[in-house]
């Protein structure tokens, strides 16, 4: 039953991340291990991999329609730019003098803005040596929420989230966010051309039997029917959730620790995982393609 549908796009990854589908059918990744630590090119087949660059630990990665590549970068808790020969500059280390502890995952906003999640514990604390401690409930998390508008600054629209992680927006243009700690899926309403809170729940990803341990939502996207594909870490599996929130399907990876989803281009009807027990990404064939991104330059259009 693991992984039956799946097969291996790409293997030998260090901790792989944060999958973007470019226009040219490659991928980026990142590879988050302490030997690696780079934003990595991955060719159409899945056979060929190039360093972009070394940034220590980077997390999520959006691109936009210039194809500047924006990074989440968690050991140097920073927002890079890159381009794809290696050229990049830090654009953001703090909101309001707050700094950031862990920038984790990336999604541009219908206001063409920059979205991006911050788990609220710094990595050295959370994972010293790349392990997660035993006693991560006990930690004390303010994930936040921020938007990154043109010019570089940034706003806060939520905190004293319980490791904030995945980000996308859905068909209805609405924010979601997930939850690692309690497996929740939230979203933000939308007024003025602006998000605006509060947060309220639109789901949970856990399953009644699902192993002990760190587990709960990572990276998700949604397809261009409204269902939402969520990466469950710990759980093995991508869980999908229709537009009232519920489970409706449950898409079991090979390895136990799949990070992030994102979709192939369009036609191709193909969703890629990421994947941290085997080093890997998965493909699965879908029922669609997925939703076509915002980015910079089409948001507000």
């Amino acid at each position: 039953m693991v992984g039956e549908n799946s097969k291996v796009f790409a293997r030998e990854l260090s901790a792989p991340e944060g999958p973007v589908a470019l226009a040219d059918g490659t991928w980026l990744i990142v590879e988050g291990g302490a030997e690696r630590g780079c934003v990595t090119h991955v060719s159409a087949d899945g056979q060929v991999k190039k360093t972009i660059k070394k940034t220590g630990r980077p997390n999520g990665l959006a691109v936009d329609a210039d194809g500047t590549v924006w990074v989440a970068e968690s050991k140097a808790s920073s927002l890079l730019r890159l381009t794809m020969n290696g050229k990049s500059e830090v654009v953001a280390t703090e909101c309001d003098g707050d700094p950031f502890l862990f920038p984790n995952d990336l999604c541009f906003g219908p206001d063409g803005a920059l979205y991006l999640t911050d788990s609220g514990v710094h990595i050295d604390s959370f994972a010293p040596n790349n392990q997660i401690r035993s006693d991560y409930m006990g930690i004390r998390y303010d994930g936040r929420v921020y938007r990154i508008d043109a010019a570089g600054a940034v706003t806060k629209i939520d905190e004293g989230i319980r490791f904030t992680n995945g980000i996308a927006f859905g068909p209805d243009r609405l924010l979601y966010v997930d939850e690692t700690l309690t497996g929740n899926i939230y979203r933000y309403g939308w007024r003025n051309g602006r998000v605006c809170g509060p947060r309220e729940l639109f789901g949970n990803v856990i399953r009644a039997d699902a192993p002990a341990g760190w587990k709960g939502p990572d990276g998700m996207a949604f397809d261009e029917n409204g269902l939402l594909y969520v990466a469950v870490f710990g759980q093995g599996d991508v869980t999908v959730l229709g537009r009232d929130g519920a489970v409706v399907q449950r898409m079991p990876t090979r390895g136990i620790l799949p990070t992030n989803v994102a979709f192939a281009l369009p036609g191709q009807r193909r969703l890629h995982v990421t994947e941290y027990q085997y080093g890997q990404m998965e493909m699965f064939p879908v029922d669609c393609d997925g939703l076509p991104l915002w980015n910079e330059q089409t948001s507000g259009k």
